[in-house]
């Protein structure tokens, strides 16, 4: 069970299994004690690729301790339709935030960031430092 004083994260992807895999992959990263509440929504209820309000929504509502909830997003209709859902203001949890962050790296460190106790500023902060993240 999670502190009910980390930020949850929800990763939005196209497809559910990278949804999921990128989710298993950050909480592994940030191992060494309680993880934060992370929640993958991925794909479309029948299994498909695209992207789910529905979907998303819920995850959001599993995540959701009253620190906030961090959404990362891969790409397109993705971001267009948290966007929708932000502009609605009634399928999230209050103080969701859309991040503008790479999916895989920014849910990393968005994981490792909300697990140390990090609040929802410092989880989104780390999360789009990501993109300054240099292979070579």
């Amino acid at each position: 069970m999670s502190d009910v004083n980390q930020v949850g994260i929800v990763l939005v992807s196209h497809s559910g299994p990278v949804a999921a895999s990128v989710a298993e992959l950050a909480r592994g990263l940030a191992a060494g004690g309680a993880t934060a509440p992370v929640a993958a929504a991925g794909g479309t209820p029948a299994g498909g690729l695209g992207t789910s309000a529905e979907m998303i929504a819920e995850a959001a509502g599993s995540v959701d301790n009253g620190a906030g909830v961090v959404l990362l997003v891969d790409l397109g209709s993705a971001v267009l339709t948290v966007r929708a859902m932000l502009a609605e203001g009634d399928e999230l949890p209050d103080g969701a935030r859309l991040v503008d962050a790479p999916f895989l790296e920014g849910a990393v460190a968005a994981v490792v960031t909300a697990s140390a106790g990090g609040d929802i500023d410092a989880v989104e902060a780390a999360a789009k430092e990501a993109y300054d993240y240099r292979k070579v």
